[in-house]
């Protein structure tokens, strides 16, 4: 069976998400009605008047019609076709027969199943987006930074990867473990295919790479063939996903109210996804990122001293404001990352791992990792 192209990904996630939605609408719509029917007959038991129902041949018909003015065709066709449709039917016209107005009540029921259909559509596609995270986050602590875990992150089965780590994770599977193993395998096929194609099993070390070595990357695992030309490919060799790159850009410019261009020209920067990949850090070691990137406004050193270019003094000082520990008063006012609680709880989800070893050590062990590594540093 052929591996699905994201974009065949793309339009199944579509299509459940809409038949998802339009399912959820009808859930509501039966709500409504129940709750409606519930209030005309407490009304007509009291005063001792409860009407028989409408023999459902008769209200099944009456109803379809009052229904396709006002309800879209898509929750409209899945109401008629649902096993409960005649009682459906006869609720609608026992409404109808004790006085309530249908042609004022089914638009306003149709406003809200519309909202309800829109809203779960947009939710389904969000975690379709985002739900990827977790197990990103997961393979950035559990495999070393490598063409083994950049070869994932890049396949177009991504997603359906992530799937089945979140399937096997609730069944109660040790997913770290299996991801351990899987590196051993993914690292004997890649010295495998690499000797067919003439390449070097290990990578040499890339300019960037040497470059960034410092204090823009101690703690960090940075990949030897790092390569910040191409942002896309960068990202996924730090294993910061899309939809995590794009909130910690959030994160950057809702700390610099007021400087739109200086926090665009960070998160534009070369050096930026070094920067995604601290923050990612920082999250893991259960702290919360805005409580040091708030130190952008507050201690805006970059505004003045060299005169190298602004980009390079903004990652300067990004990179010292969320490696400076808070002091004290600060940690007291900093509120729980239910997140990172959840990621390090015994019954929660992906669990990462804190970096231990300390900067020099890094510069001993850089280049000699074997095996899957958390939170190693290089």
């Amino acid at each position: 069976m052929a591996t699905p192209t994201p974009d065949e990904l793309a339009s199944e996630a579509f299509v459940a998400a809409v038949g998802e939605a339009v399912q959820t609408s009808v859930m509501v719509y039966r709500l409504v009605m129940a709750i409606a029917d519930a209030v005309r007959r407490e009304q007509q038991k009291k005063a001792g008047r409860e009407s028989e129902l409408t023999v459902a041949e008769k209200a099944s018909v009456e109803a379809q019609e009052e229904m396709r003015r006002f309800l879209p065709p898509d929750i409209d066709t899945a109401l008629v076709e649902g096993g409960d449709w005649p009682q459906l039917a006869q609720q609608l016209m026992a409404l109808r027969d004790a006085g309530v107005d249908l042609e004022a009540m089914l638009p306003r029921l149709g406003e809200i199943t519309v909202t309800v259909r829109e809203a779960v559509v947009a939710n389904v596609q969000r975690i379709a987006r985002e739900g990827t995270d977790p197990w990103a986050a997961m393979l950035r602590v559990t495999m070393p930074a490598g063409p083994v875990r950049e070869a994932i992150l890049a396949s177009p089965a991504w997603p359906e990867m992530a799937a089945t780590m979140a399937k096997l994770h609730e069944r109660g599977v040790d997913v770290r473990a299996i991801l351990s193993s899987a590196y051993e395998e993914g690292t004997g096929v890649d010295q495998a295919v690499g000797k067919v194609l003439a390449a070097a099993s290990v990578p040499t070390t890339s300019w960037d790479a040497m470059l960034s070595y410092g204090p823009l990357t101690t703690g960090l695992e940075i990949p030897k063939d790092l390569d910040l030309s191409d942002r896309e490919r960068a990202l996924r060799q730090l294993a910061i996903a899309p939809s995590e790159n794009g909130r910690f850009a959030r994160m950057v410019r809702e700390a610099m109210p007021g400087m739109e261009r200086e926090a665009d020209l960070l998160v534009a920067s070369r050096q930026w996804p070094l920067i995604a990949a601290r923050m990612a850090h920082t999250e893991q070691e259960g702290s919360l990122v805005e409580t040091y990137l708030v130190r952008l406004r507050e201690e805006p050193s970059w505004r003045e001293g060299d005169r190298s270019p602004l980009s390079g003094r903004l990652v300067r000082a990004a990179t010292d404001a969320l490696r400076k520990p808070l002091g004290p008063a600060t940690k007291s006012r900093v509120a729980v990352n239910t997140t990172a609680a959840r990621a390090t709880s015994t019954s929660g989800g992906p669990k990462p791992a804190k970096a231990t070893a300390p900067a020099v050590a890094a510069a001993s062990t850089r280049g000699q990792t074997t095996g899957p590594a958390r939170g190693k540093k290089k």
